[in-house]
Parts: C-alpha cells; sequence; structure tokens
C-alpha cells in the first residue's frame, strides 16, 4: 500500500544513504509475479529500511509522524484510541509523543490504547484490545473503561478491510468502516478533539467528508510522502469535534 522517494524522509531518521541502494532478490524461482514485485518493492523502499533502523514495527509509522509533525495532533498528557492498531506502529509513534510511556517525567503522562481484530503485541505504555471489533458497541464500553474520564483526545484509525481484489467493493468497506468511527467520537471524543482516518479514494469519499464535517469543524485530505504514489490511499484529518447532545 505504499512507496516514495528517499529525499521525502526527514534526515532526523535515517542515518546514512549507503543502505538505500537497490537491492535484487537472489532467488525469485517460483514465486507469482505479484510476489516478486512485492519482495523489490520492499527490499528497495527506504521507508521499510527507517522503520528497521528505527526500530518501528512497520513503514506507516512515518505516515503519523509526518502528519502530526506538520498538524501538532499528539503531545505529552492526550489520550489516544488506535484503532486498527496492529501490528503497533502508529500506537508507538503515540506512546512517545503523549509520553504514555512516562519517558519524560517532567512532562504530563498520556494514555494509548489500541483495538484490532488481529493480536498486537505488548507495547511499554499502550494498552491493547486485541480480537476486538472497533465497531462493536460493547469495544465501545471497554474503550471508556480504559480512557481517563471515559473520553479520548485524538482518534487514529489506520484500519482497512481484507483486500477482495474488487476496488468499489474494498472502497466502499473502508468508507463503512469510516463512518462507525463517527459513532465511537460521539461516545468518547471530547469537545475539540481530532479524527486521522484512512480511506481509499473513490465515489463514497465525499459522504465521508459530509459525514465529518458535521461533527468537526475542520477537515482536510491528506496524502503523506510515506504513503506510496499509486496508491488509492488517502487520509483525511478531522479537527475540532463538536459534541452532539
Amino acid at each position: 500500500m505504499q512507496g516514495c522517494c528517499i529525499s521525502f524522509i526527514p534526515k532526523r531518521y535515517l542515518h546514512a544513504t549507503v543502505g538505500l541502494m537497490k537491492k535484487i532478490p537472489h532467488n525469485l524461482k517460483g514465486k507469482s509475479t505479484a510476489d516478486q514485485s512485492w519482495l523489490l518493492r520492499q527490499l528497495n523502499d527506504p521507508y521499510v529500511k527507517a522503520a528497521k533502523t528505527h526500530n518501528y514495527r512497520c513503514r506507516s509509522a512515518f505516515k503519523l509522524l509526518e502528519v502530526d509533525d506538520r498538524h501538532a495532533l499528539l503531545r505529552p498528557g492526550l489520550s489516544v484510541v488506535d484503532c486498527g492498531a496492529a501490528p503497533g506502529a502508529w500506537s508507538q509513534v503515540a506512546v512517545r509523543r503523549v509520553n504514555a510511556a512516562g519517558a519524560d517525567a517532567e512532562l504530563p503522562r498520556g494514555t494509548v490504547v489500541g483495538v484490532d481484530l488481529l493480536n498486537i503485541a505488548p507495547l511499554d505504555g499502550a494498552l491493547f484490545l486485541s480480537s476486538h471489533d472497533v465497531t462493536d458497541p460493547v469495544t465501545h464500553a471497554r474503550l471508556q473503561g480504559m480512557l481517563p474520564d471515559a473520553k479520548a483526545d485524538v482518534i487514529l484509525s489506520d484500519m482497512a478491510p481484507n483486500a477482495s481484489g474488487f476496488r468499489h467493493m474494498d472502497h466502499e468497506s473502508l468508507i463503512a468502516m469510516c463512518l462507525t468511527l463517527v459513532d465511537l467520537s460521539q461516545k468518547v471524543l471530547r469537545p475539540g478533539g481530532s479524527l486521522l482516518c484512512k480511506y481509499w479514494d473513490g465515489f463514497l469519499a465525499p459522504t465521508l467528508q459530509k459525514r465529518l464535517s458535521e461533527v468537526f469543524g475542520v477537515v482536510r485530505v491528506l496524502k503523506p510522502k510515506a504513503s506510496r504514489k499509486e496508491s488509492a490511499e488517502l487520509y483525511l484529518l478531522a479537527k475540532m469535534y463538536k459534541q452532539i447532545k
């Protein structure tokens, strides 16, 4: 779902360019064309290399880092819900940015709660609800019990449905998932809070934008540089949540 140019990575995330030379796998025999393309892309992807260098669980961490650097979503003391958290790269970023592990004793300590249908390996500073459906009201209730005052300041979502191979169907499924985040916002998000969610561009995108505009003061479309150019992947950043009675 991702691919880009090395010049887009902030220098602080990369120590050298020597290891970023293009590599060719020694043995592609027996692999399908799609598998070969995926392996080549992974081997030559600077964000994959940077994720390994900086111990992020996957390259998607750089998408959230870029968005947060530009839009200041995360700061020490905030409470964050990470939807579709597995394998946990966004939670890693959130833990560091909100000081959820208490790394800096002089700063307020935040909270990070991740949710996913998949298992999420433990992470210092984060609480995880593995094998939980973030669209389920039961999960919402559990989240409220884990958040300070039952409220979050930020909802993050990098979740996506399993690909069916049919672009329109996958687009519809992801938009439906994103729309459920509005319901979650109404239960756990503080007034003035923010939501960042991934979606795949398509005919239902305006419907999602319109719905978010009804409950947030500002809604922006983002395409992080760590998101592969050929991908239909986009993000909606909604800020200034309006509490609806």
